[in-house]
């Protein structure tokens, strides 16, 4: 029986690029599968995807069975019209290279 090997790349959604502070499942994570389409890799691994607990670590999910809402796409929310733009326009300013999970 012959396996054949693939690759792929470990990272957590909050690491993508966002202008809302966290990365999210929007257009940062499609841009990314693109680029690992675009790379030959074949997996995207990830940390669990559950709301942090303490200490915002994604191993002490409050549920292993309730998805983080800090992942929600308020952008796609927008687009879908379930958010305005005036919901969005106060958006406090975030860290460009760090998440402040607290703001």
């Amino acid at each position: 029986m012959e396996r054949s090997r693939i690759s792929g790349i470990l990272l957590h959604p909050t690491s993508l690029p966002g202008p809302f502070g966290i990365g999210d499942l929007g257009a940062g994570a499609y841009q990314f599968v693109g680029f690992l389409q675009d790379s030959g890799q074949h997996v995207w691994q990830m940390l669990p995807l559950g709301p942090t607990g303490f200490g915002n670590s994604p191993y002490q999910t409050y549920s292993a069975f309730a998805g983080n809402p800090l992942l929600l796409s308020l952008e796609t929310l927008q687009a879908e019209g379930l958010l305005s733009t005036h919901d969005l326009r106060n958006a406090p300013p975030f860290p460009p290279h760090r998440v402040d999970y607290d703001a």
